[in-house]
C-alpha cells in the first residue's frame, strides 16, 4: 500500500507508451487501453478514498519516499492529507469521464489520447508531490500537454488560445521558480546550521534528520516557525524593496492565481475555454483551476504565513472581484461556451474569498467549493459540447424552444444550471454558503463588507443561467432544429456521475466534509500568525 499513489500517478503514463505501439488505424484499442489506463486509478482512487484512507488523521498517508536527485537534496515524495484525497479522486473520475466523452475526435487519434493520459499523470502529480521540485516538475509536465490539446484539437483560433494559455502558465512558473531557488537555498542553510530552533520545528516530522530542502511539509514547519526569513541568503533576503517573506508569497500566489484564475490574470481562461474541444474544457474547467487554489493552501500560503497574514484583505477583494465581475460579465455573453467560461472565473472567487478568511468554516467551504465547482462546471461544458455537436454553433441567441424536441437534454441542463446557480439541496449551495458564512465570522476588519458586495454575483449568477436558458429551451422553436436529435445514452453515461455527485453531496456534504475537516483544522493551524 505504500506505492500505491505511486500506481495511480503513473498509470496512465503506462496507458501512453502502450498507445505508442498501436497502429494509428486500429483506433478502438486505442481507445480501449485509454479506458482501461484511467479506469484503473479511478477504481485505486475510490479504494483509497473509502477504505484505506484514515479520515480522522490530519497526518499526510500513504507515503512513498525515497531519494531522486542526490546532488540537489530532492526527493520522490508523495502522500496524501484530506486536502489532497478528494482532488484525487475527482481528476481519476474527470479523466475517465474524458476519454468516452471524446469518441468524437476523429483528428490524429492516437497522439490525443497519448497526450490525455500524459496530462492525467501530470495533474496527480501535483496533488500528492510532497518535494516542492517533484512538485514543480509535475506542475510542469502539464502544460505542454494542454498545449497541444488545444492548439491541434482546438477551434478556428486554437494557436492563439494556446500560445496565450502557454505564456500565461510560463510567466507564472518562472515566478515560482524563482521563488523556490530561494526556499531551497534558505532551507539548505537552515538544516545544515543545525540550530535548536530548526531541530526544535522539525521534530515529530519524517524531516528531522535528513538534507530535506525541498520538503514541503518541512517548509512549513520551519516558515511556520518564523525561521524562513531569507536571512541566510547573500542578498538577505530582500528583493525589489520586499522583505523575503512578501516578495517569496506573492511570486508563488501569482503563479497560482493565474492557473484558478484569479481577477486580473483570468484573460487566459475564455479564450483556452472557447477554442478547446469540450472534453478538455471539462477537465480544464473541472480539474486543472483546482490546482492553482491547491497550490495555495499546500505550497504558497503555509510556507510565508507571514505573508498570508499581511496580505489576507488583498486576498479577499481579489476574490469578490473575481466573484462579481466574472459574473457579470458572463451575464453579457452571447456564446455559450464563453458564459460557462466567466462562470467559472466568478465561482472560484468564492474559494480565495474562503480561504483569506482564515476560518475553519470559510476554509471548509473553500475545499468543498473546489470540488462541487469541478463537477458543475464540467457537467456545463458537456451540456455545451452537446449541442455545438448537433447545431455547430454556440449561439444563445440563435436557438429557441429546444425543450418541445429535447426533452431529456433540457432536464439534464436544467439540473446542471440549477448546481451551477447553488440551489438549496444541491453541492454548490451548501460550499458557496459555508464559504460566505466563514468569512463573514472572519475576525479580520473589512471581511463582512466583502461578503455583502459578493452577494451581488449570486444574484447575477441566477441572471445570466435563467437568461440562458430561456433563450435556448423556451419560447418557439427554431424550424431549423425541429428535426434535431436528443440527447444519447454516451453523453448522458458522461454526465450521469457528475449530476449524481451534484445531488448527493448537496444532501450529504459530509462525506467529503469529514475527510478533509482535520486538514482544515492543521491549516488553519500554521497559518494563524502569533
Amino acid at each position: 500500500m505504500d506505492h500505491i499513489l505511486s500506481w495511480i500517478t503513473f498509470l496512465p503514463l503506462i496507458g501512453m507508451i502502450a498507445i505508442l505501439f498501436v497502429p494509428k488505424a486500429n483506433t478502438s484499442l486505442i481507445k480501449t487501453i485509454a479506458l482501461a489506463a484511467t479506469g484503473l486509478p479511478l477504481v485505486l482512487a475510490t479504494w483509497l478514498y473509502f477504505g484505506l484512507f484514515d479520515k480522522m488523521s490530519a497526518d499526510l498517508q500513504m507515503v512513498d519516499r525515497f531519494t531522486w536527485i542526490a546532488g540537489l537534496n530532492a526527493e520522490y515524495y508523495v502522500g496524501i492529507d484530506g486536502l489532497s484525497i478528494a482532488l484525487v479522486w475527482l481528476t481519476a473520475l474527470l479523466l475517465f469521464i474524458g476519454v468516452p466523452a471524446s469518441f468524437g475526435i476523429n483528428k490524429a487519434q492516437k497522439s490525443y489520447y497519448a497526450l490525455l493520459l500524459l496530462l492525467e499523470v501530470g495533474i496527480f502529480g501535483v496533488f500528492v508531490a510532497q518535494d516542492y521540485f517533484l512538485f514543480y516538475v509535475f506542475w510542469e509536465v502539464m502544460l505542454l500537454p494542454m498545449y497541444f490539446l488545444i492548439g491541434i484539437w482546438g477551434g478556428p483560433r486554437r494557436e492563439y488560445a494556446a500560445i496565450k494559455f502557454f505564456l500565461y502558465t510560463l510567466a507564472g512558473s518562472v515566478l515560482m521558480l524563482v521563488a523556490l531557488v530561494a526556499l531551497r537555498l534558505d532551507m539548505g542553510a537552515l538544516i545544515d546550521s543545525g540550530t535548536a530552533e530548526v531541530v526544535s520545528a522539525l521534530s515529530g516530522t519524517e524531516d528531522l534528520g535528513r538534507n530535506a530542502y525541498f520538503s514541503i511539509p518541512a517548509m512549513t514547519a520551519l516558515g511556520g516557525a518564523g525561521l524562513l526569513t531569507g536571512s541566510t541568503l547573500p542578498f538577505g533576503g530582500d528583493f525589489l524593496g520586499m522583505q523575503f517573506t512578501t516578495w517569496v508569497f506573492w511570486f508563488l500566489f501569482i503563479g497560482f492565481a493565474i492557473k484558478v484564475p484569479v481577477f486580473p490574470f483570468h484573460t487566459w481562461l475564455p479564450d483556452a475555454h472557447v477554442q478547446a474541444p469540450t472534453p478538455i474544457s471539462v477537465i480544464l474547467a473541472g480539474i486543472l483551476l483546482k490546482l492553482g487554489g491547491y497550490g495555495m493552501i499546500r505550497a504558497c500560503f503555509p510556507i510565508v504565513p507571514q505573508g498570508f497574514d499581511d496580505y489576507s484583505y488583498a486576498l479577499g477583494v481579489l476574490g469578490v472581484i473575481s466573484i462579481v465581475y466574472g459574473a457579470y460579465v458572463a451575464l453579457g455573453q452571447t456564446d455559450f461556451k464563453r458564459m460557462v467560461a466567466y462562470s467559472s472565473v466568478s465561482h472560484m472567487g468564492y474559494v480565495l474569498l474562503g480561504m483569506a478568511a482564515l476560518t475553519e468554516w470559510g476554509m471548509s467551504g473553500a475545499a468543498l467549493q473546489m470540488f462541487n465547482h469541478g463537477t458543475s462546471a464540467a457537467v456545463l461544458f458537456l451540456v455545451v459540447g452537446v449541442i455545438y455537436d448537433r447545431a455547430h454553433h454556440r449561439d444563445l441567441n440563435g436557438f429557441g424552444g429546444l425543450a418541445q424536441v429535447m426533452p431529456r437534454y433540457w432536464a439534464l441542463t436544467t439540473l446542471g444550471f440549477f448546481a451551477a446557480l447553488g440551489l438549496p439541496g444541491l453541492a454548490g449551495f451548501v460550499s458557496e454558503a459555508m464559504t460566505l458564512v466563514g468569512a463573514y465570522q472572519s475576525p479580520r476588519p473589512g471581511f463582512k463588507l466583502l461578503v455583502i458586495i459578493s452577494v451581488l454575483g449570486i444574484v447575477i449568477t441566477a441572471a445570466f443561467l435563467l437568461w440562458a436558458m430561456q433563450r435556448v429551451f423556451l419560447g418557439n422553436l427554431n424550424p431549423k432544429y425541429k428535426d434535431i436529435k436528443d440527447i444519447n445514452a454516451r453523453e448522458v453515461l458522461c454526465q450521469a456521475p457528475l449530476l449524481f455527485l451534484c445531488i448527493f453531496l448537496g444532501i450529504l456534504p459530509h462525506y467529503l466534509l469529514d475527510w478533509m475537516r482535520p486538514s482544515v483544522a492543521l491549516l488553519i493551524q500554521n497559518l494563524t500568525v502569533n
